[in-house]
């Protein structure tokens, strides 16, 4: 058995321990161990998705571009595609995230969450806030501090977030969508998740890039928490390598809270 496989099954184990024990302090101190594996599985994903496309013209593993805007589902055979069509052209999606003020207080953001994209959302927010009640998501990801910034920032305002029917919400992009008061997913609305991952073009060491995935995997994991949405939503995306998307179901968007219901509002950050 090779070590990726001894890790993969150990994993495995772990995450079905895990969603079997009641919520609270056993699964903040066992998520700990659940961490190191999840570094290693980056390191082993993020080197065997080189080695397979190293030949490829262009092809750079740390750049998100490289990867498609629509990456095939985990799968234990063959790979599928996704639960739904998303009705947007995929080269809009790849440019960097858009703004939009559309009637009835919806601010549409459709893009790659690039970095800077933080500060373009705050001064979007600053500009024109008052309108705004709901952020309407369609974007693949992308940078996950500024994910994680407009999130917050999603939060404090305490407005709501969507993703609808033929959007796609993707890798970072749920986590922005952990941060609206109220949370929905339309029928037919795209909603995946997978790991944390490089996606600079400054070349990093192995320990480096650990300790970055560290970093961020506890930030995210911080967050989402806060945000009131449950952990197997992170525990999906932890065991799902970059190159593929874990899909959620609309059962499972709910079970995890990353769907709320109705109209009533989640409860307020800690």
């Amino acid at each position: 058995m090779t070590a990726r496989a001894q890790l993969e099954g150990f994993g495995q184990r772990l995450k079905t321990y895990l969603l079997s024990a009641d919520d609270g302090t056993l699964m903040r101190h066992a998520f700990q161990a659940l961490l190191a594996t999840t570094v290693v599985f980056i390191i082993i994903d993020w080197n065997e998705l080189s080695a397979a496309n190293r030949d490829l013209p262009g092809f750079d593993p740390m750049q998100p571009e490289a990867a498609p805007v629509l990456p095939p589902a985990l799968t234990d055979g063959e790979p599928q595609n996704a639960p739904s069509d998303v009705t947007a052209d995929p080269q809009t999606l790849k440019q960097p995230i858009r703004f939009e003020l559309q009637p009835g207080g919806i601010l549409a953001a459709q893009g790659s969450i690039d970095p800077g994209a933080a500060g373009r959302f705050a001064e979007e927010i600053a500009a024109r806030g008052e309108y705004v009640k709901t952020v309407l998501l369609d974007s693949p990801g992308g940078a996950v501090g500024d994910a994680l910034a407009i999130s917050k920032l999603i939060r404090e305002k305490k407005l709501g977030t969507k993703v609808a029917s033929g959007a796609l919400c993707a890798s970072s992009c749920p986590i922005i969508m952990a941060g609206g008061v109220t949370r929905e997913a339309d029928k037919g609305a795209v909603v995946g998740v997978h790991q944390i991952f490089n996606g600079s073009t400054e070349k990093l060491s192995a320990e480096r890039a650990m300790s970055d995935a560290q970093k961020m995997t506890a930030d995210v994991s911080r967050h989402l928490e806060q945000m009131g949405v449950k952990s197997g939503v992170w525990l999906h995306a932890l065991e799902t390598p970059p190159d593929r998307l874990y899909y959620l179901t609309p059962q499972e968007m709910k079970q995890f809270a990353l769907t709320t219901d109705g109209a009533a509002p989640v409860a307020e950050a800690k």
